[in-house]
Protein backbone atom coordinates (compact mmCIF):
# COMPACT_ATOMS: atom_id res chain seq x y z
CA UNK A 1 0.00 0.00 0.00
CA UNK A 2 1.16 3.52 -0.70
CA UNK A 3 1.58 5.43 2.56
CA UNK A 4 1.74 9.24 2.42
CA UNK A 5 3.67 11.36 4.82
CA UNK A 6 1.87 12.92 7.78
CA UNK A 7 -0.22 15.87 6.51
CA UNK A 8 1.48 19.27 6.57
CA UNK A 9 -0.26 22.62 7.01
CA UNK A 10 -1.17 23.05 3.34
CA UNK A 11 -1.23 19.40 2.28
CA UNK A 12 -4.57 18.14 0.90
CA UNK A 13 -5.92 15.07 2.67
CA UNK A 14 -6.49 12.03 0.47
CA UNK A 15 -8.90 9.11 0.24
CA UNK A 16 -7.99 5.45 0.70
CA UNK A 17 -9.67 3.32 -1.95
CA UNK A 18 -8.82 -0.32 -2.72
CA UNK A 19 -5.59 0.01 -0.76
CA UNK A 20 -4.36 3.08 -2.64
CA UNK A 21 -4.15 6.65 -1.37
CA UNK A 22 -5.86 8.81 -3.98
CA UNK A 23 -6.56 12.49 -4.49
CA UNK A 24 -10.22 13.35 -4.15
CA UNK A 25 -12.11 14.39 -7.27
CA UNK A 26 -13.89 17.07 -5.25
CA UNK A 27 -14.17 20.45 -6.93
CA UNK A 28 -14.44 22.21 -3.56
CA UNK A 29 -11.76 22.32 -0.86
CA UNK A 30 -11.69 23.82 2.62
CA UNK A 31 -9.14 24.73 5.24
CA UNK A 32 -9.03 22.47 8.28
CA UNK A 33 -8.45 24.83 11.21
CA UNK A 34 -6.91 24.23 14.62
CA UNK A 35 -9.68 25.37 17.00
CA UNK A 36 -7.19 26.56 19.63
CA UNK A 37 -5.16 28.81 17.33
CA UNK A 38 -7.40 29.22 14.24
CA UNK A 39 -4.39 28.29 12.09
CA UNK A 40 -4.83 26.11 8.99
CA UNK A 41 -3.44 22.62 9.53
CA UNK A 42 -4.56 20.85 6.33
CA UNK A 43 -6.83 21.07 3.31
CA UNK A 44 -9.89 18.83 3.12
CA UNK A 45 -12.19 18.00 0.21
CA UNK A 46 -15.84 18.87 0.14
CA UNK A 47 -16.54 15.41 -1.25
CA UNK A 48 -17.36 13.74 -4.55
CA UNK A 49 -19.96 11.19 -5.63
CA UNK A 50 -17.34 9.64 -7.91
CA UNK A 51 -15.03 9.12 -4.93
CA UNK A 52 -17.87 7.31 -3.20
CA UNK A 53 -18.67 5.15 -6.23
CA UNK A 54 -15.06 3.99 -6.47
CA UNK A 55 -14.90 3.25 -2.74
CA UNK A 56 -18.10 1.20 -2.83
CA UNK A 57 -16.78 -0.64 -5.90
CA UNK A 58 -13.70 -1.57 -3.87
CA UNK A 59 -15.69 -2.66 -0.81
CA UNK A 60 -18.02 -4.82 -2.88
CA UNK A 61 -15.13 -6.46 -4.74
CA UNK A 62 -13.17 -7.20 -1.54
CA UNK A 63 -16.06 -8.53 0.55
CA UNK A 64 -16.31 -12.17 -0.63
CA UNK A 65 -12.64 -12.90 0.04
CA UNK A 66 -12.76 -11.09 3.39
CA UNK A 67 -15.86 -13.05 4.45
CA UNK A 68 -14.20 -16.29 3.37
CA UNK A 69 -11.45 -15.83 5.92
CA UNK A 70 -12.04 -17.76 9.15
CA UNK A 71 -13.38 -15.54 11.95
CA UNK A 72 -10.26 -16.23 13.98
CA UNK A 73 -8.11 -14.83 11.18
CA UNK A 74 -10.20 -11.67 10.93
CA UNK A 75 -10.12 -11.24 14.69
CA UNK A 76 -6.37 -11.81 14.75
CA UNK A 77 -5.87 -8.88 12.39
CA UNK A 78 -8.08 -6.70 14.58
CA UNK A 79 -6.10 -7.70 17.64
CA UNK A 80 -2.92 -6.54 15.92
CA UNK A 81 -4.68 -3.30 15.03
CA UNK A 82 -5.56 -2.80 18.68
CA UNK A 83 -1.90 -3.12 19.57
CA UNK A 84 -1.01 -0.58 16.89
CA UNK A 85 -3.56 1.92 18.21
CA UNK A 86 -2.36 1.48 21.78
CA UNK A 87 1.25 1.96 20.66
CA UNK A 88 0.40 5.14 18.76
CA UNK A 89 -2.23 6.52 21.14
CA UNK A 90 -0.23 9.64 22.01
CA UNK A 91 0.42 10.42 18.33
CA UNK A 92 -3.23 10.01 17.40
CA UNK A 93 -4.31 12.05 20.44
CA UNK A 94 -2.03 14.88 19.32
CA UNK A 95 -3.74 14.94 15.93
CA UNK A 96 -7.17 14.91 17.55
CA UNK A 97 -6.05 17.83 19.70
CA UNK A 98 -4.94 19.78 16.63
CA UNK A 99 -8.18 19.24 14.73
CA UNK A 100 -10.90 19.33 17.43
CA UNK A 101 -9.24 20.56 20.62
CA UNK A 102 -9.34 17.57 22.98
CA UNK A 103 -6.47 17.73 25.53
CA UNK A 104 -3.75 15.25 24.58
CA UNK A 105 -3.76 13.44 27.91
CA UNK A 106 -7.50 12.93 27.81
CA UNK A 107 -7.38 11.85 24.17
CA UNK A 108 -4.64 9.33 24.89
CA UNK A 109 -6.73 7.73 27.63
CA UNK A 110 -9.76 7.44 25.37
CA UNK A 111 -7.67 5.95 22.56
CA UNK A 112 -6.20 3.34 24.87
CA UNK A 113 -9.76 2.50 25.89
CA UNK A 114 -10.76 2.26 22.22
CA UNK A 115 -7.96 -0.25 21.61
CA UNK A 116 -9.37 -2.37 24.42
CA UNK A 117 -12.84 -2.04 22.91
CA UNK A 118 -11.54 -3.31 19.57
CA UNK A 119 -10.06 -6.34 21.31
CA UNK A 120 -13.36 -6.89 23.12
CA UNK A 121 -15.22 -6.84 19.80
CA UNK A 122 -12.88 -9.56 18.58
CA UNK A 123 -13.47 -11.64 21.70
CA UNK A 124 -17.22 -11.26 21.20
CA UNK A 125 -16.85 -12.53 17.63
CA UNK A 126 -14.91 -15.61 18.74
CA UNK A 127 -17.71 -16.54 21.15
CA UNK A 128 -20.52 -15.65 18.75
CA UNK A 129 -22.64 -18.38 17.17
CA UNK A 130 -22.16 -17.63 13.49
CA UNK A 131 -23.61 -21.10 12.92
CA UNK A 132 -25.70 -23.41 15.09
CA UNK A 133 -27.93 -26.42 14.58
CA UNK A 134 -31.45 -26.91 15.93
CA UNK A 135 -32.96 -30.41 15.95
CA UNK A 136 -36.33 -30.81 14.24
CA UNK A 137 -38.97 -33.51 13.87
CA UNK A 138 -38.36 -36.81 12.13
CA UNK A 139 -34.58 -36.63 12.36
CA UNK A 140 -34.45 -33.33 10.52
CA UNK A 141 -32.08 -30.50 11.42
CA UNK A 142 -32.15 -26.79 10.85
CA UNK A 143 -28.84 -24.98 10.56
CA UNK A 144 -29.02 -21.28 11.41
CA UNK A 145 -26.18 -19.47 9.68
CA UNK A 146 -25.51 -15.79 10.32
CA UNK A 147 -23.94 -14.37 7.18
CA UNK A 148 -22.30 -10.97 6.74
CA UNK A 149 -24.40 -8.30 5.09
CA UNK A 150 -21.78 -7.26 2.51
CA UNK A 151 -20.49 -3.75 1.89
CA UNK A 152 -21.41 -1.35 4.70
CA UNK A 153 -21.02 2.36 5.42
CA UNK A 154 -19.72 3.97 8.60
CA UNK A 155 -20.23 7.70 9.14
CA UNK A 156 -18.63 9.04 12.32
CA UNK A 157 -18.69 12.33 14.27
CA UNK A 158 -15.93 14.73 15.21
CA UNK A 159 -15.98 14.57 19.01
CA UNK A 160 -14.09 11.24 19.25
CA UNK A 161 -12.61 10.85 15.75
CA UNK A 162 -10.64 7.62 16.20
CA UNK A 163 -12.52 5.85 19.04
CA UNK A 164 -15.84 6.16 17.22
CA UNK A 165 -14.31 4.66 14.07
CA UNK A 166 -12.83 1.72 15.95
CA UNK A 167 -16.05 1.08 17.84
CA UNK A 168 -17.99 0.82 14.59
CA UNK A 169 -15.40 -1.14 12.60
CA UNK A 170 -14.89 -3.93 15.14
CA UNK A 171 -18.19 -5.85 14.86
CA UNK A 172 -18.68 -5.12 11.15
CA UNK A 173 -15.27 -6.43 10.13
CA UNK A 174 -15.28 -9.36 12.55
CA UNK A 175 -18.56 -10.51 11.00
CA UNK A 176 -17.06 -10.47 7.50
CA UNK A 177 -18.36 -7.18 6.13
CA UNK A 178 -16.29 -4.59 4.31
CA UNK A 179 -16.58 -0.88 5.04
CA UNK A 180 -16.63 2.50 3.36
CA UNK A 181 -15.76 4.98 6.09
CA UNK A 182 -16.65 8.67 6.00
CA UNK A 183 -15.41 10.56 9.06
CA UNK A 184 -16.72 13.98 9.96
CA UNK A 185 -15.43 16.71 7.69
CA UNK A 186 -14.72 18.71 10.85
CA UNK A 187 -12.11 16.23 12.13
CA UNK A 188 -10.65 13.85 9.50
CA UNK A 189 -6.95 14.25 10.27
CA UNK A 190 -6.48 11.58 12.94
CA UNK A 191 -8.61 9.09 11.00
CA UNK A 192 -6.37 9.47 7.96
CA UNK A 193 -3.36 8.71 10.13
CA UNK A 194 -5.19 5.77 11.74
CA UNK A 195 -5.66 4.04 8.40
CA UNK A 196 -2.06 4.75 7.45
CA UNK A 197 -1.04 2.91 10.60
CA UNK A 198 -3.49 0.01 10.30
CA UNK A 199 -2.83 -0.63 6.58
CA UNK A 200 -6.03 -2.69 6.05
CA UNK A 201 -6.25 -5.25 3.26
CA UNK A 202 -7.19 -3.53 -0.01
CA UNK A 203 -10.88 -2.76 -0.19
CA UNK A 204 -11.70 -4.05 3.30
CA UNK A 205 -11.72 -0.54 4.79
CA UNK A 206 -12.00 2.37 2.37
CA UNK A 207 -11.82 6.01 3.42
CA UNK A 208 -13.79 8.76 1.68
CA UNK A 209 -13.44 12.34 2.92
CA UNK A 210 -16.03 15.07 2.59
CA UNK A 211 -19.26 16.50 3.92
CA UNK A 212 -22.79 15.77 2.68
CA UNK A 213 -21.42 15.73 -0.86
CA UNK A 214 -19.81 12.41 0.08
CA UNK A 215 -22.25 11.26 2.76
CA UNK A 216 -25.44 11.57 0.71
CA UNK A 217 -24.32 9.41 -2.25
CA UNK A 218 -22.77 6.90 0.16
CA UNK A 219 -26.05 6.40 2.01
CA UNK A 220 -27.96 6.31 -1.29
CA UNK A 221 -25.80 3.64 -2.93
CA UNK A 222 -27.91 0.53 -3.54
CA UNK A 223 -24.96 -1.74 -2.79
CA UNK A 224 -24.54 -0.51 0.79
CA UNK A 225 -26.32 -3.02 3.01
CA UNK A 226 -26.08 -1.18 6.33
CA UNK A 227 -25.32 2.38 7.41
CA UNK A 228 -23.78 2.87 10.84
CA UNK A 229 -24.28 6.56 11.59
CA UNK A 230 -23.40 8.62 14.64
CA UNK A 231 -24.28 12.30 14.59
CA UNK A 232 -27.08 14.84 14.85
CA UNK A 233 -30.78 14.04 14.96
CA UNK A 234 -31.48 15.96 11.75
CA UNK A 235 -28.78 14.14 9.79
CA UNK A 236 -29.76 10.83 11.37
CA UNK A 237 -33.35 11.24 10.22
CA UNK A 238 -32.13 11.78 6.67
CA UNK A 239 -29.84 8.74 6.84
CA UNK A 240 -32.57 6.54 8.28
CA UNK A 241 -35.08 7.67 5.67
CA UNK A 242 -32.65 7.06 2.81
CA UNK A 243 -31.63 3.62 4.05
CA UNK A 244 -35.21 2.66 4.85
CA UNK A 245 -36.33 3.74 1.41
CA UNK A 246 -33.88 1.24 -0.05
CA UNK A 247 -34.99 -1.43 2.49
CA UNK A 248 -31.51 -1.43 4.00
CA UNK A 249 -30.53 -1.40 7.66
CA UNK A 250 -29.33 1.58 9.63
CA UNK A 251 -27.85 1.87 13.12
CA UNK A 252 -28.37 5.41 14.38
CA UNK A 253 -26.82 6.91 17.52
CA UNK A 254 -27.95 10.50 17.57
CA UNK A 255 -28.17 13.39 20.00
CA UNK A 256 -28.72 13.33 23.72
CA UNK A 257 -29.95 15.64 26.44
CA UNK A 258 -28.98 13.39 29.28
CA UNK A 259 -30.47 14.03 32.71
CA UNK A 260 -28.94 13.62 36.15
CA UNK A 261 -31.16 13.04 39.18
CA UNK A 262 -29.54 13.65 42.57
CA UNK A 263 -31.32 12.28 45.64
CA UNK A 264 -31.35 13.58 49.20
CA UNK A 265 -28.76 11.88 51.40
CA UNK A 266 -25.91 11.77 48.87
CA UNK A 267 -22.54 13.34 49.60
CA UNK A 268 -23.02 16.72 47.87
CA UNK A 269 -19.30 17.46 47.37
CA UNK A 270 -18.46 14.02 45.94
CA UNK A 271 -21.55 14.09 43.73
CA UNK A 272 -20.70 17.59 42.48
CA UNK A 273 -17.22 16.39 41.52
CA UNK A 274 -18.75 13.51 39.54
CA UNK A 275 -21.24 15.81 37.84
CA UNK A 276 -18.53 18.34 36.97
CA UNK A 277 -16.63 15.60 35.19
CA UNK A 278 -19.73 14.33 33.39
CA UNK A 279 -20.78 17.82 32.29
CA UNK A 280 -17.43 19.36 31.36
CA UNK A 281 -15.09 16.59 30.17
CA UNK A 282 -14.10 17.00 26.49
CA UNK A 283 -15.63 20.49 26.83
CA UNK A 284 -19.04 18.87 27.08
CA UNK A 285 -18.74 17.46 23.56
CA UNK A 286 -20.04 13.97 24.35
CA UNK A 287 -23.44 12.59 23.36
CA UNK A 288 -23.91 11.35 26.92
CA UNK A 289 -22.71 14.52 28.67
CA UNK A 290 -24.74 15.50 31.72
CA UNK A 291 -26.88 18.28 30.27
CA UNK A 292 -29.85 18.48 32.68
CA UNK A 293 -29.27 18.35 36.45
CA UNK A 294 -32.17 17.80 38.87
CA UNK A 295 -31.02 18.04 42.50
CA UNK A 296 -33.07 17.43 45.64
CA UNK A 297 -33.71 20.56 47.64
CA UNK A 298 -32.16 19.03 50.79
CA UNK A 299 -28.69 18.98 49.20
CA UNK A 300 -29.11 21.66 46.53
CA UNK A 301 -27.13 24.45 48.23
CA UNK A 302 -23.96 22.50 49.13
CA UNK A 303 -24.10 20.61 45.83
CA UNK A 304 -24.35 23.77 43.75
CA UNK A 305 -21.60 25.52 45.72
CA UNK A 306 -19.30 22.53 45.18
CA UNK A 307 -20.20 22.37 41.47
CA UNK A 308 -19.36 26.06 41.02
CA UNK A 309 -16.05 25.56 42.81
CA UNK A 310 -15.24 22.57 40.58
CA UNK A 311 -16.13 24.51 37.43
CA UNK A 312 -13.77 27.31 38.43
CA UNK A 313 -10.84 24.85 38.41
CA UNK A 314 -11.41 23.92 34.75
CA UNK A 315 -8.69 25.99 33.13
CA UNK A 316 -9.00 26.83 29.45
CA UNK A 317 -6.12 26.39 27.05
CA UNK A 318 -4.48 24.56 24.19
CA UNK A 319 -4.78 20.82 24.74
CA UNK A 320 -1.03 20.38 24.26
CA UNK A 321 -0.49 22.14 27.60
CA UNK A 322 -0.60 19.66 30.49
CA UNK A 323 -2.26 22.32 32.67
CA UNK A 324 -5.28 22.55 30.36
CA UNK A 325 -8.51 20.96 31.56
CA UNK A 326 -10.83 22.39 28.92
CA UNK A 327 -9.70 22.65 25.33
CA UNK A 328 -11.62 24.66 22.76
CA UNK A 329 -14.89 23.68 21.16
CA UNK A 330 -14.48 22.18 17.71
CA UNK A 331 -15.25 25.39 15.81
CA UNK A 332 -16.93 28.77 15.97
CA UNK A 333 -20.29 27.37 14.89
CA UNK A 334 -20.37 25.03 17.90
CA UNK A 335 -19.37 27.81 20.29
CA UNK A 336 -22.16 29.99 18.90
CA UNK A 337 -24.69 27.24 19.71
CA UNK A 338 -23.41 26.95 23.28
CA UNK A 339 -23.47 30.68 23.92
CA UNK A 340 -26.91 31.02 22.33
CA UNK A 341 -28.25 28.51 24.86
CA UNK A 342 -26.74 30.50 27.72
CA UNK A 343 -28.05 33.80 26.37
CA UNK A 344 -31.55 32.37 25.91
CA UNK A 345 -31.58 31.11 29.49
CA UNK A 346 -30.36 34.40 30.95
CA UNK A 347 -32.85 36.45 28.95
CA UNK A 348 -35.62 34.25 30.37
CA UNK A 349 -34.57 34.55 34.00
CA UNK A 350 -31.71 32.14 34.61
CA UNK A 351 -28.60 33.13 36.57
CA UNK A 352 -25.01 32.37 35.60
CA UNK A 353 -23.01 31.41 38.69
CA UNK A 354 -19.70 30.88 36.88
CA UNK A 355 -18.61 31.13 33.23
CA UNK A 356 -21.11 32.09 30.56
CA UNK A 357 -18.93 34.50 28.58
CA UNK A 358 -16.96 34.20 25.35
CA UNK A 359 -13.25 34.69 26.12
CA UNK A 360 -11.15 37.23 24.25
CA UNK A 361 -8.40 36.14 21.89
CA UNK A 362 -8.01 33.44 19.25
CA UNK A 363 -9.54 30.00 19.53
CA UNK A 364 -13.07 28.76 20.05
CA UNK A 365 -12.95 28.49 23.83
CA UNK A 366 -15.86 28.52 26.25
CA UNK A 367 -15.58 28.28 30.04
CA UNK A 368 -17.19 25.70 32.31
CA UNK A 369 -20.55 27.28 33.09
CA UNK A 370 -23.10 26.66 35.85
CA UNK A 371 -26.66 28.00 35.53
CA UNK A 372 -29.47 28.10 38.07
CA UNK A 373 -33.03 29.34 37.85
CA UNK A 374 -33.58 27.40 34.63
CA UNK A 375 -36.83 25.74 33.62
CA UNK A 376 -37.67 22.90 31.28
CA UNK A 377 -38.73 25.19 28.42
CA UNK A 378 -35.35 26.86 27.87
CA UNK A 379 -33.07 25.82 25.02
CA UNK A 380 -30.44 24.73 27.51
CA UNK A 381 -32.94 22.13 28.79
CA UNK A 382 -34.62 21.07 25.55
CA UNK A 383 -31.95 21.07 22.82
CA UNK A 384 -28.60 19.29 22.78
CA UNK A 385 -25.98 21.88 23.79
CA UNK A 386 -22.77 19.88 23.32
CA UNK A 387 -20.75 22.28 25.42
CA UNK A 388 -19.44 22.74 28.99
CA UNK A 389 -22.73 23.80 30.57
CA UNK A 390 -24.31 22.52 33.79
CA UNK A 391 -27.89 23.81 34.21
CA UNK A 392 -29.18 23.05 37.73
CA UNK A 393 -32.84 22.62 38.65
CA UNK A 394 -33.91 22.23 42.31
CA UNK A 395 -36.67 19.66 42.88
CA UNK A 396 -38.71 18.88 45.98
CA UNK A 397 -38.53 15.09 45.70
CA UNK A 398 -36.69 12.29 43.95
CA UNK A 399 -39.93 11.37 42.20
CA UNK A 400 -40.20 14.89 40.77
CA UNK A 401 -36.63 14.64 39.53
CA UNK A 402 -37.35 11.36 37.76
CA UNK A 403 -40.54 12.70 36.22
CA UNK A 404 -38.82 15.79 34.86
CA UNK A 405 -35.81 13.76 33.70
CA UNK A 406 -38.14 11.60 31.61
CA UNK A 407 -39.80 14.66 30.06
CA UNK A 408 -37.61 14.81 26.94
CA UNK A 409 -37.71 13.75 23.31
CA UNK A 410 -34.20 12.31 23.77
CA UNK A 411 -33.36 8.99 25.38
CA UNK A 412 -29.69 8.18 25.06
CA UNK A 413 -28.57 7.82 28.69
CA UNK A 414 -29.38 8.98 32.22
CA UNK A 415 -27.51 9.09 35.54
CA UNK A 416 -28.93 8.80 39.05
CA UNK A 417 -27.20 9.35 42.38
CA UNK A 418 -29.02 7.65 45.25
CA UNK A 419 -28.53 5.08 48.00
CA UNK A 420 -32.24 4.25 48.31
CA UNK A 421 -33.06 0.76 46.92
CA UNK A 422 -36.61 1.80 46.00
CA UNK A 423 -35.30 4.84 44.16
CA UNK A 424 -32.75 2.70 42.32
CA UNK A 425 -35.56 0.40 41.16
CA UNK A 426 -37.60 3.41 40.03
CA UNK A 427 -34.62 4.86 38.14
CA UNK A 428 -34.38 1.72 36.00
CA UNK A 429 -37.65 2.73 34.33
CA UNK A 430 -36.21 5.94 32.87
CA UNK A 431 -36.72 5.99 29.07
CA UNK A 432 -33.05 5.76 28.08
CA UNK A 433 -30.75 3.28 26.40
CA UNK A 434 -28.37 3.29 29.39
CA UNK A 435 -29.09 4.16 33.03
CA UNK A 436 -26.08 4.68 35.27
CA UNK A 437 -26.57 4.58 39.04
CA UNK A 438 -23.88 6.30 41.11
CA UNK A 439 -21.25 6.07 38.37
CA UNK A 440 -21.43 7.93 35.07
CA UNK A 441 -20.04 5.89 32.15
CA UNK A 442 -19.99 2.76 34.30
CA UNK A 443 -20.06 -0.75 32.89
CA UNK A 444 -17.83 -2.78 30.62
CA UNK A 445 -17.65 -3.41 26.88
CA UNK A 446 -20.13 -6.28 27.14
CA UNK A 447 -23.05 -3.92 27.78
CA UNK A 448 -25.69 -3.60 25.07
CA UNK A 449 -28.32 -0.94 24.60
CA UNK A 450 -30.63 0.79 22.16
CA UNK A 451 -31.28 4.55 22.26
CA UNK A 452 -34.83 5.71 22.90
CA UNK A 453 -36.83 8.54 21.35
CA UNK A 454 -34.97 10.92 19.07
CA UNK A 455 -31.61 9.58 20.25
CA UNK A 456 -31.55 6.85 17.62
CA UNK A 457 -32.47 3.29 16.77
CA UNK A 458 -30.86 -0.11 16.61
CA UNK A 459 -29.45 -2.21 19.43
CA UNK A 460 -25.67 -2.37 19.67
CA UNK A 461 -22.93 -3.54 21.99
CA UNK A 462 -21.61 -7.05 22.65
CA UNK A 463 -23.42 -9.74 20.61
CA UNK A 464 -26.18 -7.30 19.61
CA UNK A 465 -23.62 -5.53 17.41
CA UNK A 466 -22.87 -8.81 15.65
CA UNK A 467 -26.59 -9.50 15.25
CA UNK A 468 -26.87 -6.14 13.49
CA UNK A 469 -23.85 -6.93 11.30
CA UNK A 470 -25.20 -10.27 10.06
CA UNK A 471 -28.33 -11.74 8.49
CA UNK A 472 -29.67 -15.09 9.77
CA UNK A 473 -30.40 -17.78 7.19
CA UNK A 474 -32.07 -21.06 8.10
CA UNK A 475 -31.14 -24.20 6.15
CA UNK A 476 -33.48 -27.11 6.84
CA UNK A 477 -32.06 -30.58 6.26
CA UNK A 478 -34.47 -33.51 6.13
CA UNK A 479 -33.50 -37.17 5.68
CA UNK A 480 -33.39 -38.39 2.10
CA UNK A 481 -36.72 -39.69 0.95
CA UNK A 482 -38.72 -37.84 3.60
CA UNK A 483 -40.80 -36.14 0.89
CA UNK A 484 -42.18 -39.43 -0.37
Amino acid sequence: MQTPEAPQSSQPLRNLIAGQWQDSLSEIWYDLVNPATEETIARRPGGSAEDVRRAVDAAVAAQPAWAARPPAERVGLMDRWAGTVAGHAAELAELECREMGKPVGLGTAFLEGAAQQLRAAGADALSYAFERSVPGPADSTTRIVRRPLGATAVITPWNFPVPMVLGALGPLLAAGNTVVLKPSERAPLAVVRLLELLDPPPGVVNLVLGDARAGTPLVADERIQLVHFTGSVAAGRAVGAAAGGRLRRSLLELGGKDPVVIDAGVDPAATAAAVAFGAFVNSGQICTSMERIYVHRDVAVPFTEALVAAAATHTLGDGHDERTVLGPLVDERQRDIVHRHVTDAVERGAEVLVGGTVPDGPGFFYPATVLTGVDDTMLVMTEETFGPLAPVVVVDSFEEGLERAARSRFGLAATVFTDDPEHIAAAERLPAGVVWVNQWQGGGPERLYEPAGDSGMGATGSHAALDAATRPVSVHLAPAGSNR
